[in-house]
This record gives structure tokens, sequence and C-alpha cells, in this order.
């Protein structure tokens, strides 16, 4: 946990040209994470809370053991009736809502948002989150933060006048640098607004994507995944690391390593056998950069997942999922498909 203050962007040093010490050491630490993992509490060098709200992080970049600063995750608690500080960052921000009901403040306009709500806090946003109702808020916070930071988008803090204000003309609208049109995308999407369709990867509901164009989000990916008792996802292989929050449910992740065998061209050696690692409810699941995965339900009632990546990397070269084995459920309604 941070004692002197928040870290916001994580360097990577190495007395020689490889990485692969420092790899090792991320892929060593654990994987499962619970609120026994608080990793910052928020009590030092944060601007959003108030007196009545709480934030606790679970992944971020300064995390001992490091996992990820590809994707931040934390929650934010806000009782009922209360509200936390405004403030502002450049970088996005996206609320799952995991219970209550309430609105945001952003730039001067009102959103309200419910439980199972996907809540868009935008680039440059000046915002504040509002408790209405009688019970305590609780929401998943999921972002790409430290990609902001690391190119030096680092303009934030709580609503007051500049330093030096001689110095500088008068306001202007900051707008007006933005993409064309963004202002006339979704901020709220709620589970109505979404479609559930069986996919090579089973179950899904995409909520956040590059296909999904009118919501106001350019930096993660966001989709949940159901999965039935004794069945599981796809096994695939993706570049890009994720964060899943469990929903509701148990099982396991089961994750095979690939490395990398740099000869005339890259070749991907991958481990011939996997780690896997167990969750349940409440929990966040990590899997790393390069690895080929899947999820099983090892319980008795329906696994929900909540699945989050950088989708930034994608714009990096590395759009391709590989699907190694379909989802039993997609194989099913193939079957079916082919029968009819």
């Amino acid at each position: 946990m941070a004692k002197e203050g928040r870290v916001f962007l994580r360097g990577m040093s190495s007395e020689q040209y490889g990485l692969k010490e420092f790899r090792k050491e991320q892929l060593a630490a654990p994987r499962v994470r619970n609120d026994d993992v608080v990793v910052d509490d928020a009590k030092v060098g944060h601007s959003g809370d108030s007196a009545d709200s709480r934030t606790w992080w679970r992944i971020g970049p300064g995390d001992d053991p490091f996992l990820t600063q590809n994707i931040q995750v934390h929650f934010v608690e806000i009782p009922a009736g209360k509200s936390n500080h405004g403030h502002g960052h450049q970088n996005e921000a996206a609320f799952y809502i995991l219970q209550g009901s309430g609105y945001e403040i952003h730039d001067d306009q009102k959103y309200p948002w419910s439980k199972d709500d996907f809540v868009v806090v935008h680039t440059d946003s000046v915002h504040r989150h509002f408790n209405d109702g009688n019970e305590t808020a609780k929401a998943l916070v999921m972002k790409a933060k430290s990609t902001w930071m690391y190119f030096q988008l680092i303009q934030q803090g709580r609503s007051g006048p500049i330093e030096d204000e001689e110095r500088f003309g008068p306001r202007e609208d900051w707008s007006q640098i933005w993409t064309e049109g963004v202002e006339d995308k979704v901020k709220v999407v709620k589970p109505a607004d979404t479609v559930w369709e069986t996919t090579r990867d089973g179950r899904v509901r995409v909520i956040a994507s590059k296909d999904t164009p009118h919501v106001r989000v350019w930096s993660v990916d966001v989709y949940e995944q159901e999965i039935p008792p004794g069945s599981r996802s796809a096994k695939h292989w993706h570049m890009a690391d994720e964060v899943a929050y469990v929903i509701s449910g148990t099982g396991e992740s089961v994750q095979w390593e690939v490395e990398a065998e740099i000869a005339e061209r890259y070749y991907a050696r991958v481990a011939k056998e996997p780690t896997t690692w167990e969750f349940k409810a409440d929990d966040t699941v990590y899997v790393p950069q390069n690895h080929q995965h899947q999820f099983v339900n090892t319980g008795d009632e329906p696994l929900r997942l909540l699945i989050c990546q950088n989708r930034l990397i994608k714009y990096l070269g590395y759009d391709t999922v590989v699907y190694l084995e379909n989802a039993p459920e997609f194989e099913g309604a193939q079957a079916a498909a082919a029968t009819a």
C-alpha cells in the first residue's frame, strides 16, 4: 500500500536489454485478489473522496506484488443520501454499478444510474457521484489511467482557481479539441441496451468495445460473461492482459504461459501444463499478457464475470483472438443450427 503518496505510473528498468526478470516477477504474483488485498486505501493522494465516501484499490501501478498498470481496478462506496467530492481528471473511468442507485454530475449535466448500469466518466470530465437511494451504493471502477499518465495528460485535481492567474487569458471552451461528435455518445449503458449472444467464447454481452461506437469509451473494452454450471469458456489466446471481476459464482481460471523464442523471427512456445487459479464471488482474477486461458464454472450456479481489457493494446497491432477450443454452448448452438 502506498505510504507516502500515490503511484500514478510505474517504471521499468533493467541492467540488461531483456526484461525477462521483470516478467518473471510479475508472473510469480498471485493472480486472484479479494478484499483481503487492499493495495491502496485512498487515505493519501486521492482528491475524490469526501468524509462520507470510501475508495479502495484492488489493482494499480503502485501494487506490491505488481500485476499490471494496463488496467486499474478500484471500488467506490457512497452511503445513502451522500456524495463524494467533485474533481476532474483527463483520463476516462468506467463504473459498473454493483449496488444501489444515484446519479452523476458531469460538466454540470446529470446522469442517473442504478444497479448493473455501466457509467462512463468521459475524458476531461469534472464529475461528482451522488447516492439518492436508501442503501449504500457500490461501484467497480475500471480504467487505463496509466496510459494518460505516460502521455503526460496529467492535468487533474479538485475544482478551484488556477495558480498565477494573472499570467493567463480568459476562459475558453476546452471541448473544442475533442474528437468531433464525441459529446453525442452514450455515457450510461443499461442492461436493456445490450444483447446477450452465444459466441465462440460462450454467452456474452458486450458493454463497451470498438464495435459499440455509440458508447463514449475509447480506452477499455468491457463485457459480461455467463457460464453455466459444469461448463467453461473457450480456450483462447490474445496479447492483451485482462481483469475479470466475479459478480457471482465460483470457478477456476486456467492459464497457459506463452514464452517468446526469438530466432530468425518470433515463435510462441506454450507451457505444456497450465496454472490454475480458484476464485469466488467478489474476487478479481488477473490474466497476464500473452497467455492462453479459459474460465471454468466449478459451482452449482451460473458463473457471472465482468471482464475488462485495455483497448489501446489492440491498436498496437494485436486485435486478433485465437480460439483453440470453443465453448460447449457454441458447439451446441452450431449443432442445433445444422440439424435445423
